[in-house]
């Protein structure tokens, strides 16, 4: 062989083979311990790579879900799009009935972006920056408007889809009865007199209210009309990524406020835009949650009140396009849907692709009212698995985690709040039971079992007395309460009445307690997103980051149950603090804004005037200052984001008579 250089240079790849007698093969210019040395540097190469590959594979299956994978492998065949047929076929359904055999709070923060309004980092959150797809030039504006105008005209004059399962099954001699209906309510839903309250003082500061909404929907009208919410500083619209391409959320979710506060001309205006502008051909992603609190829940309550067939037939088009959502191996949902497609996903940053408590756990009301009106069980049997498989888990501590797979059906993480994240599941346990005329044993079960492990675990006293609801991260107690857990003061007073006989008067003094907790936490009579009992803090916001006001209600949700419920004057006087805080630091010369630090001497204003604020803050003050019969709780149950849903009396509304003969007050 050659020697030197050759002897360890490149051998020629045409060079002849010889066989030796070892059976080796000798390669001219290559040395056999070259050889030998070369082929196990190979070997050890090709057994790398086929492990880094294994891997790899390997854990694209066996990971927690993932959105990103979850797109590219599992979209096609997990979530399919739907087969569609006109809003024709729905007006048949719903004349005939179905039933399928088959299974068939956003919050902006002081930098003025947008996330989910989830009771979950909102009331109801994802963090995105929504609020920064506002910043467009002109012509961007001018070219979106054209777009939307555009899509508005064709959405009046083409047909809404819907798929074609509804019809599948379809049980031809029911449908829902509005007139009986009416029947089975015990009081007329808007009372003898609207609700107006005797005393002068009171009647003058429903008054102030009633013109705070015209104020803040007159400036929406004027200047955001058809877009989700109003930038009142700006004098502009904002549509954000929360609604999978819908619009006028502040619309939907003003009707039954202006039609309740007798607003008639602005309701009529609503409604007409809903019947010929809201397209609900959309392609986008929305979240579940979102959609279905403020859209399905704002259309119900429009309908339920007003017995306009127009809006039964909207939210029917839009329950269809959420099921796919729910195409899950565990049957949970997914957070994110695209109602085009329906293929549905993850919140990206849900911890290991898992689905959210309070968003999964904030279906029941609206779906039970979806399958009343369409006669089709896929909705109601839809929310009974979620509540199946939370029945059938291991509960650390009889506590409900924020973060659930919707793959294996297992907690992903040990962190429990009864603010963001997980609030509104507790809120519709109790809701729920209340909504079936006290029939849902086993939500009561569960409501009730929750509570005493929230008791156990999570109420607190602090050193100065006051009480108030840590959070529970595997065991380890964090010492903050959310402005989202201030609606646990209503909702711990909503079920005083259910509970054992002996507890009652525990829970009156535990809502009290928390409610007043919260009013303590409004040291300027609004606010802070998060508030800390360490440290030496009492109820305030230590952290810059927490100390923003978005017109959140949760505060004044509750002091309207306990005036309700006790008639305690002081929470009235509580909720007229409150309004004359909005009017002086919240009402701009266009509507009404968040602020960025409620301890600051000098505003300064988030330009966002969210439709939850005319949904609920000024809803719930509008009911404070009422007499009881305006929406009475008897009848009415109110989904977590303030639209009223009628309780459901199987037995009246199978049957021939009504509990009472008296019509809707008009």
């Amino acid at each position: 062989p050659a020697t030197g250089t050759a002897m360890n240079g490149p051998a020629d790849k045409d060079a002849p083979r010889m066989l030796l007698p070892s059976g080796d093969v000798f390669l001219p210019g290559v040395s056999a311990s070259g050889m030998g040395l070369r082929l196990s540097q190979k070997f050890v190469f090709l057994l790398f790579l086929s492990g880094l590959v294994t891997l790899c594979f390997g854990a694209l299956f066996f990971l927690p879900d993932s959105v990103r994978l979850k797109r590219i492998f599992l979209s096609k065949t997990e979530s399919q799009p739907v087969t569609v047929g006109s809003e024709n076929d729905v007006r048949e359904h719903l004349k005939k009935g179905a039933k399928d055999p088959e299974h068939l709070r956003g919050i902006t923060s002081a930098k003025g972006e947008t996330s989910t309004k989830l009771k979950a980092l909102s009331r109801k959150p994802s963090v995105t920056n929504e609020a920064k797809t506002d910043k467009k030039d002109a012509g961007g504006e001018a070219l979106e408007d054209m777009m939307l105008s555009r899509s508005k005209t064709e959405s009046a004059s083409k047909d809404e889809k819907v798929t074609s399962s509804s019809n599948q099954g379809a049980n031809t001699d029911t449908s829902f009865d509005y007139n009986k209906f009416k029947k089975c309510l015990l009081k007329p839903p808007l009372g003898i007199e609207h609700g107006k309250p005797s005393d002068p003082q009171t009647l003058q500061r429903r008054e102030k209210v009633k013109e705070m909404m015209k104020f803040a929907w007159d400036n929406y009208k004027s200047f955001a009309w058809g877009k989700n919410e109003l930038r009142p500083l700006t004098r502009n619209g904002h549509i954000g990524n929360m609604f999978g391409g819908l619009r006028g959320a502040s619309i939907v979710d003003s009707l039954d406020t202006l039609y309740i506060m007798g607003l008639m001309d602005e309701y009529n205006d609503a409604k007409e835009w809903v019947e010929t502008s809201l397209d609900l051909n959309s392609n986008g992603e929305a979240s579940l949650f979102e959609v279905n609190i403020r859209y399905v829940g704002g259309l119900l309550s429009a309908y339920y009140l007003t017995g306009e067939e127009m809006f039964k037939r909207k939210v029917m088009v839009l329950g269809e396009k959420l099921l796919p959502a729910f195409n899950t191996p565990t049957g949970i949902p997914r957070g994110v849907i695209n109602l085009g497609s329906g293929t549905s996903w993850s919140w990206g940053w849900a911890s290991a692709g898992s689905s959210i408590l309070a968003e999964f756990g904030t279906l029941h009301l609206e779906f039970v009212h979806l399958s009343e009106l369409s006669n089709n069980g896929i909705y109601t049997e839809k929310v009974m698995n979620i509540r199946k498989l939370l029945n059938k888990i291991e509960k650390p501590h009889g506590l409900y985690p924020n973060f659930l797979s919707p793959v294996s059906g297992n907690w992903v993480q040990h962190h429990v709040s009864i603010g963001g994240l997980g609030d509104s599941f507790y809120e519709y346990l109790i809701k729920s039971y209340l909504m079936s005329d006290k029939t849902d044993e086993e939500a009561k079960k569960m409501y009730y079992s929750a509570l005493e492990a929230i008791e156990a675990n999570l109420v607190q006293k602090s050193p100065g007395g006051l009480t108030y609801m840590a959070e529970w991260r595997g065991g380890i107690l964090d010492h903050k309460m959310g402005h989202l857990a201030c609606f646990s003061g209503g909702m711990v007073v909503i079920g005083a009445d259910d509970g054992a006989p002996e507890k009652r008067q525990h829970y009156l003094d535990l809502a009290a307690e928390i409610t007043h907790t919260c009013h303590e936490s409004y040291t300027t009579k609004l606010g802070p997103e998060a508030f800390r009992f360490d440290g030496g803090a009492e109820a305030t916001a230590t952290r810059l980051s927490d100390r923003y006001y978005i017109l959140r209600p949760e505060v004044i949700e509750s002091y309207m149950y306990m005036w309700r419920l006790t008639h305690d004057p002081k929470y009235r006087e509580w909720g007229w603090e409150a309004v004359e805080a909005l009017e002086k630091h919240c009402r701009v010369e266009a509507g009404f804004s968040g602020i960025r630090d409620v301890y600051a001497q000098t505003v300064s204003h988030d330009n966002m005037q969210q439709s939850f604020f005319l949904s609920e803050t000024l809803k719930y003050l509008y009911l404070l200052f009422s007499d009881d019969d305006l929406l009475p709780l008897e009848d009415w149950v109110f989904n977590t984001e303030a639209h009223p849903l009628p309780v459901v009396r199987k037995s009246c509304l199978q049957g021939e008579g009504g509990t009472h003969d008296k019509t809707t007050s008009e």
